[in-house]
């Protein structure tokens, strides 16, 4: 009896978590050509970046016009995988991926001049650094993980973890991915992720076209799946726009390409 009453209790205490919906397609609202635009964008109020392994192209955000543009080393810098805007930097998530054991590091850039001038090494044992963003006072950084090439020993896409980093880089929580949303990553994982304006997490995975809605659970260490928005972007790295759009990118034409997302209503 007691044991039954304890089920019951857990049974009433525990959250339900509603499957996830299926939203109306982002409006297109433009497309820009840009010959970096191979692993993702990143926008500020002005200019667009667009990513490449080793490049950064700066495209004036009215016009689409090309200002500027940065080359680096693959020996040191071999593989961007996305970049967003914190003040007046540009951060950048960087791995050695195809490369292992993998290893990651954060590359930090200055957003007028496309100067690097910074760098953060998060070494081994994690994944892949794919995505990082700065919100609410914290890092958020996601680690990929893959089956086969590029991949650790002992890990697959399932072990790709959301992780939640101090100012001084210090790892406070993580999370794993829901099921619903890695069997989309399969075999890959996640290679785009912002927070928006309603404190959700927008993530793409490698070639989907597909944006997962996120939000972090409020018990356990499984982010929990709210909704999908089919998307023109095909996977890579995304960037918030403002005003419920979202950037991201095309690598078979190489093109950024603005998106105005439906609303998720939710209970």
């Amino acid at each position: 009896m007691r044991m039954l009453l304890f089920a019951a209790a857990m049974a009433l205490s525990t959250p339900a978590v509603a499957d996830p919906a299926t939203t109306a397609p982002a409006e297109v609202l433009r497309r820009i050509p840009a010959e970096e635009a191979r692993q993702g964008v990143a926008v500020d109020a002005d200019h667009l970046y667009a990513i490449d392994n080793s490049r950064i192209g700066k495209y004036d955000r009215a016009s689409g016009r090309r200002m500027a543009a940065w080359s680096g080393d693959p020996a040191l810098i071999p593989h961007l995988n996305s970049c967003s805007v914190v003040e007046r930097q540009l951060v950048c998530a960087s791995s050695n991926y195809p490369a292992t054991p993998m290893t990651s590091s954060v590359e930090v850039f200055d957003l007028e001049t496309l100067t690097h001038s910074g760098s953060v090494s998060l070494g081994p044992g994690t994944g892949s650094l794919t995505w990082v963003e700065r919100h609410d006072g914290f890092w958020w950084a996601t680690f990929a993980n893959y089956d086969g090439r590029g991949g650790d020993t002992g890990r697959d896409h399932r072990s790709t973890v959301l992780v939640k980093f101090d100012d001084d880089w210090h790892r406070l929580e993580a999370w794993l991915f829901p099921e619903t949303v890695l069997a989309w990553f399969a075999p890959y994982s996640s290679s785009g992720g912002v927070w928006g304006d309603d404190d959700r997490l927008y993530v793409t995975g490698h070639d989907e076209q597909e944006l997962y809605v996120l939000a972090l659970p409020e018990a356990g260490g499984r982010l929990i799946h709210v909704a999908t928005i089919p998307v023109a972007a095909r996977g890579q790295a995304v960037s918030w726009g403002g005003d419920r759009t979202v950037w991201g990118i095309d690598r078979s034409t190489l093109e950024l390409i603005e998106m105005r997302l439906p609303l998720v209503i939710t209970p």
